[in-house]
């Protein structure tokens, strides 16, 4: 069951000790501008998917990171949130992590539902593909005696 969360209110989150960000709610208009986000085309076609899903996070937090608590300069003075902020912060390798479990986590899993295997058209294998090569005609049938 999927279960709707109606709010439109941006919330707090612990990502990580002493670290809070404030997040819109993604929604499939903030996936799909992430999707287009031109840092995105910057990237190599063949590059790893990791690459791609740092990019991904970093678009979509971007878009919806608020707010934060807990990020500073090297010297401690807090930082204001800004794009480049949010990318340095991302590239945190547990800050990543905990934004993917917390944040893109409960979206990604109704995404993941829908990766499935499709159902046959008639609810048989008949829709099916064959992914073995045929024998081929020559191949004695029985062995011989």
């Amino acid at each position: 069951m999927i279960r709707l969360n109606m709010t439109t209110e941006p919330r707090w989150i612990d990502l990580l000790p002493g670290l809070m960000i404030r997040v819109a709610p993604i929604t499939t208009s903030i996936m799909a501008a992430a999707r287009s986000d031109v840092s995105l085309d910057t990237l190599d076609a063949d590059a790893p998917k990791e690459v791609l899903a740092v990019a991904m996070a970093q678009a979509v937090a971007r878009m919806v990171i608020t707010e934060w608590s807990g990020v500073g300069d090297a010297e401690g003075i807090d930082l204001p949130v800004t794009p480049e902020g949010i990318d340095a912060l991302l590239n945190i390798w547990p800050v990543f992590e905990a934004f993917q479990e917390k944040v893109l986590g409960p979206y990604l899993v109704l995404d993941a539902e829908k990766n499935g295997s499709a159902p046959s058209p008639n609810g048989i294998s008949a829709g099916a593909s064959d992914i073995a090569q045929p024998a081929p005609d020559t191949a004695p049938t029985a062995l011989p005696g």
